[in-house]
């Protein structure tokens, strides 16, 4: 199913033509409206009447995190207070938050975007769409929440927490779709599988987001709830979720190209790398008012795939992120990303392990220390010592012929790490405390 076929399906030619349109009137707009952009250019030898299509992206300077919170709360907005309707924000590295607007149109944009998104997963109005991502100041619960309402789709506006009645909610409510993050989608399929509910959940599809996640978590999630678990992506900087999500096909996910222009980079130097390329992908919002962007570096490690889809869409399709380029862990000067940790952690035996782990990293004597903890199954912690010992072993060489370096693996007793219901805390990096 295609929401808007139209322009969704827009031959690859005219849509390269409306998105040259758009970023003329977008670089305009910024310019003339947003001091940031303006002192880039400017300090660049950039002006908007240099700019004539997509082909002149890239002569335009990159934006990054760290303008949100030198020009905070408002000051990257590109139109009044008084045309902002609305405002979400997300956590920042020293305090202040990262704010965003949206004007009566952002909105309507974006409930289009995240209804594309279901529709191409299935959904439609006759589903019942729990949406189980924090409301508030974070993008997550109104984003899902506005766009299922789009769709027609009928919504169980629950947030995140309380676990029991969230399970409750969807036996009771026939939820036949869930939006949350991949790790609380696992714990609720391991608490359904203890309330001994599993088989009367009504769901067909899970849209996950906000968070990395494995094809190995993505089987385990599907198992569990018996459901297909779709991966979307989205950032309160671009949108909120909905920028990109996966069709039916689960090729790839799909960038709606009409709003948001990709490109990959080498991280290092800013260079525009060949199509099918892995790199650093940056967005340009090219129909946002509110709050646009201009070469937004996402610090996201990905590629783009411009070949056709099986669904019938014609836009790119974005690789699920590998790592991000400022996230990884530098470990004894070996880079490290955690979701390479993920993947060999849920390649082990479900019967050992469970999916639940934190890396702990700390400098003792000017020396790296690196622990992975690792819960293991009510059936491992009943068997004897030297069987938890045997994967402790297992798991500590198949991380070392992965990372290139070794780690401490503690097996934890079951249920001993704590249960996230929003994103989960993988990574304890004591060495920045």
């Amino acid at each position: 199913m295609i929401l808007n076929p139209e322009k969704e399906c827009m031959p690859r030619e005219e849509l390269r033509k409306l998105q040259s349109q758009l970023l003329v009137k977008q670089v305009k707009r910024v310019y003339e409206n947003v001091e940031c952009y303006r002192n880039r250019m400017d300090a660049a030898g950039i002006k908007p009447e240099d700019i004539h299509g997509i082909e002149d992206l890239s002569k335009l300077p990159f934006s990054y995190k760290r303008d949100l919170r030198d020009y905070y709360p408002y000051g990257l907005f590109a139109v009044p207070m008084k045309d902002i309707v609305r405002v979400h924000a997300s956590s920042g590295t020293t305090g202040k938050r990262i704010v965003v607007g949206y004007t009566r149109n952002d909105l309507d944009m974006w409930a289009e975007c995240v209804a594309r998104m279901m529709t191409a997963v299935g959904l439609g109005a006759e589903d019942i769409v729990q949406v189980s991502y924090g409301y508030g100041l974070f993008t997550g619960g109104l984003g899902a929440h506005q766009g299922a309402e789009k769709l027609g789709a009928t919504v169980i506006p629950m947030s995140s927490g309380n676990t029991a009645l969230q399970i409750q909610t969807m036996v009771d409510f026939g939820a036949t779709a869930i939006c949350c993050t991949p790790s609380y989608a696992l714990y609720l399929g391991e608490e359904a599988e203890r309330l001994g509910v599993t088989n009367q959940l009504k769901l067909k599809a899970g849209i996950f987001g906000a968070e990395p996640w494995t094809e190995e978590m993505r089987a385990q999630i599907e198992a569990k709830l018996g459901i297909k678990a779709y991966d979307i992506y989205g950032l309160s900087e671009i949108l909120g979720p909905g920028v990109a999500c996966e069709c039916e096909c689960q090729a790839g996910m799909h960038v709606w190209e009409d709003h948001f222009i990709p490109e990959i980079i080498d991280p290092d130097t800013g260079e525009v790398l060949p199509e099918g390329s892995t790199g650093e992908l940056v967005f340009t919002t090219i129909t946002k008012e509110g709050f646009p962007v201009i070469r937004y570096r996402t610090r996201d490690i990905c590629s783009l795939n411009y070949e056709p889809c099986a669904c019938g869409r014609t836009h790119v399709r974005m690789r699920k992120p590998t790592g991000r380029s400022d996230d990884m862990l530098i470990i004894r000067g070996v880079n490290v990303f955690p979701s390479q940790i993920e993947e060999v952690l849920l390649n082990v035996s479900h019967n050992d392990i469970t999916p639940n782990y934190q890396i702990i990293v700390d400098r003792v004597n000017n020396t790296d220390t690196f622990d992975v903890n690792v819960e293991m199954s009510e059936q491992l912690f009943a068997d004897d010592v030297k069987s938890i010992e045997a994967i402790e072993k297992t798991i500590t060489e198949k991380l070392r012929s992965t990372l290139g370096i070794g780690a401490k693996v503690h097996l934890v007793n079951p249920k001993s790490i704590q249960r996230s219901e929003g994103k989960a805390k993988r990574v304890i990096d004591k060495r920045k405390l």
